[in-house]
């Protein structure tokens, strides 16, 4: 996925960072420190603070275990899973599109090359990777989100994404449909996931 291919895209996400789209990088558990990099300092501090890696699949989940944005567990989270490969090989592995698009944003001038999401519909464990320009994601179905109140599902199988839809609801769109539903709900997930962690912590000091 060349970004210079994408010019409606790559300016859906200035808009939508403009706007203020996308505040809030929060969840239940507790968030993974990132390591210090030689190039912190705003706004560089975003940058994915892992080496240049042309292969990102090869071993994906040993190599990227934590969300960066959030700290879940992507093995756990292998479902919804997604992984941003940039044109400078820099990678940024998320639990979900939710943290995938946090990443699309914070990283404006950093064109991705290829963005993966996790196949839903197949039988693997772990689900496999495959390219977002390949997938149809359903969306806003009763399926249970990750870091959202209303999920959006990637399927390689535009079939399977249908017999899923006429058993749980929803709509049938493309990546950027989902990408555009993701920012669209930052906002109400944030505050979401802001009450659920301070019940949390309330709990803990109970």
């Amino acid at each position: 996925m060349n970004n210079n291919h994408n010019p409606e895209r790559r300016q859906m996400l200035r808009l939508l960072a403009v706007t203020g789209a996308t505040a809030g990088i929060v969840t239940l558990s507790p968030p993974a420190r990132a390591a210090k990099c030689e190039h912190d300092g705003t706004p560089l501090q975003f940058t994915p603070k892992t080496q240049p890696d042309p292969k990102p699949l090869e071993n994906e989940l040993d190599k990227y275990p934590k969300c960066p944005y959030c700290g879940m567990d992507r093995k756990q989270f292998h479902r919804s899973r997604h992984l941003v490969h940039y044109q400078d090989d820099l990678v940024d592995a998320t639990c979900s599109l939710h943290c995938a698009a946090l990443s699309l944003a914070i990283n404006l001038d950093r064109g991705p090359k290829v963005i993966y999401a996790a196949d839903f519909g197949a039988k693997d464990d772990p689900k496999p990777l495959m390219n977002v320009d390949d997938a149809t994601y359903l969306i806003g179905s009763k399926l249970p989100g990750v870091m959202t109140k209303q999920s959006k599902i990637a399927f390689a199988s535009k079939q399977t994404a249908e017999t899923v839809k006429a058993e749980q609801g929803g709509e049938l769109g493309n990546f950027d449909a989902a990408l555009q539903a993701a920012y669209q709900s930052m906002a109400s997930d944030t505050l979401m996931i802001r009450k659920k962690r301070a019940e949390k912590r309330q709990h803990s000091a109970g």
